[in-house]
Formats: C-alpha cells, structure tokens, sequence
C-alpha cells in the first residue's frame, strides 16, 4: 500500500542521488589491519553486508564465526570464505535472532568451545515479518531484542579479552523510529507499520550502541553503531510485484556492493583510535550525529531497561 509507494519515492531518489553523485568517490587506499589471534562473530554472516564482513575480516586472519541461521547457507559461505582467503579458522554456528531460547543456546555453546571474543559484530537484520515464538515483532526482535540478549551474555568474555569492540549495523532509517518504551516489542499499527517497525528496530540499534558505551566506560569493551549504507537486500524481498521493475536498476546498482557497505563496518571493527568515540553513530565518511531521537539519553536508559525486562536478564 501507501507505505511501499513511500518507499518506491524513496529508493527512487536514493538512486538518483547515485547516479548524480557516481556511485563512489575513489576508494580510499585500504592497509589491510592484522587480526591474527582475533576472534570475530559476525551474525548474519552468510550473506549481504555480513558475508562481506567475514570475508574481510578472515583475510586479516581473523577466526571467525558466522552466527546465522540456515545451516546450508552458513556452512556454504564459510567454506566459500575459507576458500577464498585461504584462513582456515572460519565456522558456522547456528543462531536465530528470532528465539531468544536459541540465543542462549548459542551463547552457552560458543563460550563452551571458543575462549576468546574480541569482535562481536550485530549485523543480521530484516525488514518486515509478523510475530516471533517470543511473541514481538519480528524485525524488533531480529534487529534489536536479540542482539541485545546475545551482546549481554557475551559481554563477560568481551572485557575478559579487552580491548575489544562491539559493532552494530544501524541504518538512517531510525531518523523515522519512535519508542514508546510501554509498548516496545509490539508491532506499530497504521498503514506504514512494516516501514515503522523496521525504522524504530533501527533508531534501538543507535540508542543501544549509545547506552551499552556509557556503560563500559572503563572496562575497554568500545561500541558502534554504523549505517553501511544502501545495501539493505532484505528491503527488496519483501517489495509488491509492481516494484519490482523499478527496484531492479536500483538492485544491480546497489548489490554491486555489499563490499562497500562492510567497509563502513569493518572501519568501526578495526580503525586504531577510535575508542574516544565509543557510542558514536558512523557512515562511510566517520562518526555523524544520529537524528535527535538517536540521542536522547533518557530514552536510550529506557530502552534498555525495557529490553533487560522483554529478554528476561
């Protein structure tokens, strides 16, 4: 309906503004960072921004971890990954962000079987969907809840192996979230509640970096939301068939490159000096002031709290 036709505008500016602008400025020269001896988690790993993520951080020697959920497309990927880098310390392990019962299990699993965490990297997200076994909305809980839940209990191993960095993928999409902290979970209503629901999982992404740095003040466990840019492929399975003609163009274009997006969240996961900005919103060009919901401090607490509650912690 009406929110998708919203969305058509959209996607169709965003692609003028590329087309206008070209679709990258010369790509900075990268020195590739040494992570042998690194532990990475990357969840959603088997594809999109994710999968690009990995790729990198396993060609700096990185061990990582591909936490996702269809065991065939994350076994595919590691191997592809393993293959192409020539790192043999890339595995899957199965997570679904959309029951918190696995989220444990993945979590009492890893801490088993892997002594070390020094970069957990929340990227897997969605955009649309109904209700989850835990009984939120499914885009909230993927995007936000869990990740939450999974950022806690790893949280102990992240400052046992400090300095380490905790990043999460935002989007610019929360310049349109509202929380209302008495109903978080529950899917909006109203004619754009798919477009809103996506949006205010994204605005928790940012408020959530901002809280869990107040929080770690001192402990050397850093943290960062990043907006990688538009290469959210989840937007476009979702799409009526009438968008689709005019999301194709858009699709080659952006699809060219999930490389480009990781690059904004691989900045965050191993720039030297970045910790001062712990907290902080990024996009490609650095740290950027979020929307002013994305900094409003009182509703940051209030998530939180809210989500220890929704979670159970």
């Amino acid at each position: 309906g009406m929110g998708w036709a919203l969305l058509g505008v959209g996607l169709l500016l965003a692609l003028y503004t590329l087309l206008r602008h070209g679709l990258r400025g010369a790509p900075r020269p990268r020195t590739r960072p040494e992570l042998r001896g690194r532990t990475a988690i990357v969840t959603g790993g088997s594809s999109g921004i994710g999968a690009a993520t990995a790729l990198e951080l396993a060609r700096c020697g990185a061990r990582v971890i591909l936490a996702t959920r269809s065991a065939r497309r994350g076994e595919a990927a590691a191997s592809r990954i393993r293959r192409e880098t020539g790192n043999n310390e890339v595995l899957f392990m199965h997570l679904d962000l959309a029951s918190l019962r696995s989220v444990r299990a993945f979590a009492r699993t890893f801490l088993r079987q892997e002594p070390q965490l020094h970069l957990l990297i929340n990227n897997a997200g969605v955009s649309a969907g109904g209700t989850t076994e835990d009984g939120f909305s499914l885009p909230f809980q993927v995007n936000h809840l869990g990740h939450f839940l999974l950022t806690q209990l790893l949280l102990e191993r992240l400052r046992s192996c400090a300095p380490s960095r905790v990043v999460i993928v935002a989007s610019s999409a929360h310049c349109a979230g509202r929380l209302r902290p008495e109903a978080l979970g529950r899917p909006p209503s109203g004619l754009f509640s798919t477009f809103q629901d996506y949006c205010d999982s994204k605005l928790a992404n940012v408020l959530h970096a901002r809280e869990l740095a107040t929080r770690e003040q001192g402990t050397q466990v850093t943290c960062y939301a990043v907006h990688p840019g538009f290469v959210n492929t989840s937007l476009f399975r979702h799409a009526p068939l009438w968008l689709q003609p005019l999301l194709l163009p858009l699709a080659w274009l952006l699809f060219l490159d999930a490389a480009e997006g990781a690059r904004a969240v691989l900045d965050c996961a191993t720039r030297d000096g970045l910790e001062p900005l712990s907290g902080r919103y990024f996009t490609h060009g650095g740290p950027r002031v979020p929307w002013p919901a994305g900094r409003d401090d009182r509703l940051a607490r209030e998530l939180w709290e809210g989500s220890e509650r929704l979670v159970g912690l």
